[in-house]
């Protein structure tokens, strides 16, 4: 089941407050899409709800800077859509979006293995920040292993932008800019 439609990415796109270009941005989104389902193969995460958090977990950031609210303000956005019919999600997996936005900054694990993968995803990403991932804060034995924080800081580095649905629709952005 496609949960991740092409028309909710670009409405999702179109309200962003900051730059799809900038460290939160789109190809930051596009990496913790891939780090999670990665991810998920081995924690046995849900994967629409993976897919979810890579769209709606930094959609509402206001600035690049220090934005404690934006995880919470994009849980209201994805409940907003969720009740607008834009995104169909049954309650359980809802409730795990919305609790993954939440609380992916503020929260240093969860006792649910998707919540904790979503928050491994987005933080296996964190070399684009200039900071080092560190295993410690990391809440997955999947996501501790050294080969793949190597992978995922790699491409973290090098700004890589995968070839899934968020890459594609940052390659569309650069494509019309004039």
């Amino acid at each position: 089941m496609l949960t991740m439609t092409k028309g909710l990415l670009e409405t999702i796109i179109g309200q962003m407050a900051t730059n799809p270009h900038g460290l939160h941005g789109l190809s930051h989104w596009a990496r913790v899409y891939d780090n999670g389902l990665r991810l998920a193969a081995e924690t046995g995460a849900d994967r629409q709800v993976v897919e979810l958090f890579a769209l709606f977990h930094d959609s509402r950031r206001l600035t690049e800077q220090a934005d404690p609210d934006h995880g919470p303000r994009g849980a209201m956005l994805a409940e907003y859509y969720h009740h607008k019919g834009l995104l169909r999600l049954d309650e359980e997996r809802l409730r795990l979006l919305l609790t993954a936005c939440r609380l992916h900054t503020a929260a240093r694990t969860h006792d649910d293995a998707t919540v904790r993968t979503c928050f491994d995803a987005d933080r296996l990403d964190l070399a684009r920040t200039g900071t080092t991932v560190d295993p410690d804060f990391l809440c997955t034995d999947a996501a501790k292993d050294p080969h793949l924080i190597t992978w995922a800081s790699e491409r973290s580095l090098a700004s890589n932008v995968p070839d899934n649905i968020i890459g594609q629709a940052l390659r569309s952005l650069l494509a019309a800019a004039p």
